[in-house]
């Protein structure tokens, strides 16, 4: 993420980056899923940090408990070119505070058992946490779990961490309509230095310029 090419960090400059912070590894977040898969996949609109929308396959729903609570998680396919791959966005009670306010991601390869180990420590967020050059779909709100997963990676800059979804698309759209604003504003005219009146008498010729005496 510091010095690779594709990372935001160098591709976009991000200033202030310090290293990207992560809870300590707890073995509690790391939990036997299952999924229940929907009879047939049901295609649905992830909201976007651009106030637009990210089309998904909702798959199914990953069901698991952490303690004795039981929970579930949709889990969304991105369509062609990702092969089995699968992600889970997610919020926690600790988005906003010690992770990113707008949630998370956990990434997963599908299997034929429907079985898997889902491992909040590898909880990543996704690139629009660090610059708007980026769009990337939010959780949607059945995906906000009622527990603190202090698992994963934590938000980069605690003082760049948005609350919520709400807030990114707020603070986005004021930031596009100041600068449309600023662009569109007339900008003052020249001013004109004020010319002599002439006189009466015979105007003056302006002394002819003098030419090199190098020769040409």
């Amino acid at each position: 993420m510091a010095g690779h090419v594709e990372s935001p960090f160098v591709a976009e400059r991000v200033p202030g980056f310090q290293g990207l912070r992560y809870f300590p590894i707890d073995e509690r977040f790391r939990v036997v899923a299952r999924l229940a898969r929907r009879p047939i996949p049901e295609e649905e609109y992830l909201r976007t940090n651009r106030d637009g929308q990210a089309t998904m396959r909702y798959l199914g729903d990953m069901e698991f408990r952490i303690g004795r609570k039981p929970l579930s998680l949709r889990v969304y396919h991105a369509g062609e070119g990702v092969g089995l791959s699968v992600f889970i966005p997610f919020r926690d009670a600790t988005s906003g505070s010690e992770s990113y306010g707008p949630g998370r991601y956990l990434t997963l390869e599908l299997n034929e058992t429907d079985e898997y180990t889902l491992d909040f420590n590898r909880a990543f967020n996704p690139y629009c946490a660090y610059t708007d050059a980026y769009e990337c779909g939010f959780p949607p709100a059945e995906n906000d779990l009622p527990v603190a997963i202090r698992a994963g990676e934590k938000v980069w800059s605690p003082d760049r961490n948005p609350s919520t979804p709400n807030t990114v698309v707020r603070d986005l759209v004021a930031r596009v309509r100041s600068s449309s604003e600023a662009r569109a504003a007339p900008r003052p005219a020249a001013r004109r230095s004020p010319r002599k009146p002439r006189g009466r008498g015979r105007s003056r010729s302006r002394p002819p310029a003098r030419r090199s005496s190098r020769s040409r």
